[in-house]
């Protein structure tokens, strides 16, 4: 047993036969090989890293992608709702949606239903039975065409999850080269005091499984369709 009597002796006789002096202090890391954690895709303008985010997203994760203006973000986005089965829809009550007019514009053309923090079960009934459900991401990732959701009272993780069918609305200007970058935003934030969000969300598309044989399974345990919707706002 080894004890503080002893302790000396036993690493003194470890070091003499490893060959060495007694090191009472770990060594100092190796430099990094290469920074690419940091810096990888940071070379690229927003638009490089929009185009890349984009393809990605479209040709791997089969995500059906547009770019529109402000003005064109109601039509594209009703368009989409249309094409996944019109109704029902439910949408995030995010501020943010309502400023763009995407909430009421839901509400009025396709009776969609809002999210409400004090609604309880009834919120995830309603997501359950809805074909579309409408977000607003806080970042899009290049790297892994992934888009992040920060959630809230007011934007249940159910909206995303068990509709059909989810349309994410995200700015150009929110795009980040890879989840490193999205942890420094993050750190900064608790740096000055701001609330984290009680739960973070990377989603990379539609919900997909290749377990059984090695055969890809779409929608298994999520949306069957995922498309974003990228406001060109730079």
């Amino acid at each position: 047993m080894l004890t503080p009597q002893n302790r000396h002796d036993f690493l003194e006789e470890i070091a003499r036969q490893l060959g060495r002096p007694l090191r009472r202090e770990p060594p100092a890391p190796p430099p990094p090989v290469s920074d690419f954690a940091a810096s990888r895709l940071t070379e690229l303008t927003q638009e490089e890293r929009c185009t890349a985010f984009s393809d990605y997203a479209r040709d791997v994760l089969k995500v059906n992608c547009c770019r529109v203006s402000e003005d064109q973000l109601i039509p594209a986005v009703l368009a989409l709702c249309e094409e996944y089965g019109r109704s029902p829809v439910i949408v995030s009550g995010d501020l943010r949606l309502q400023a763009l007019g995407v909430t009421q514009a839901l509400q009025q053309q396709l009776g969609a239903t809002v999210w409400q923090p004090d609604a309880g079960a009834e919120n995830l009934t309603r997501a359950e039975q809805a074909q579309v459900g409408v977000v607003y991401a806080e970042a899009g990732l290049t790297e892994s065409g992934s888009v992040v959701l920060f959630s809230a009272p007011d934007r249940g993780r159910a909206v995303s999850l068990l509709p059909t069918a989810s349309i994410f609305v995200l700015r150009k200007s929110t795009i980040l080269p890879r989840v490193a970058q999205l942890a420094q935003q993050l750190h900064q934030r608790a740096q000055r005091g701001e609330r984290m969000p009680s739960c973070i969300n990377l989603i990379a598309g539609p919900s997909s499984t290749a377990d059984i044989e090695l055969i890809k399974v779409v929608g298994v345990h999520g949306p069957v369709h995922a498309a974003y919707v990228i406001i060109e706002d730079c």
